[in-house]
């Protein structure tokens, strides 16, 4: 079971609510698939974004491939250590392996699933 404590996109992202910021980032599904993560690309802080926007990319020892924002909103913090570090995503998706954080401005996050929503559509694959 995949933390509760935040939402999930059907593209195998997540969000969870810390005060005014939402903080964004791959799935443990999503980091297994892609496999080992070497490299990065990450908006700059105070980049706005809509819901559906390149979050950036993301590129594996297999391809690289585009992250989508499931949330609008402005960038207010990048994790530092995932661009310098990017196999910590593989390590801990759901911990010290997050994106960015956004401020939000809009109400979007009522649109993704919950943990059990996302589980059963990871389990359909």
């Amino acid at each position: 079971m995949r933390p509760e404590d935040r939402k999930y996109s059907p593209q195998h992202e997540w969000v969870r609510p810390d005060g005014d910021t939402m903080v964004i980032g791959i799935t443990d599904h999503a980091a297994d698939e892609l496999g080992d993560i070497v490299f990065l690309e990450l908006p700059e802080e105070g980049a706005e974004l809509a819901p559906g926007d390149s979050l950036g990319t993301i590129e594996t020892v297999k391809a690289v491939e585009e992250l989508y924002t499931p949330v609008g909103g402005v960038v207010v913090e990048v994790n530092g250590a995932v661009v310098d570090h990017p196999e910590k995503v593989n390590e801990a998706p759901f911990d010290h392996g997050w994106l960015v954080k956004l401020r939000p401005d809009g109400s979007e996050l009522e649109t993704l699933m919950d943990a059990a929503a996302y589980d059963a559509m990871v389990d359909g694959d």
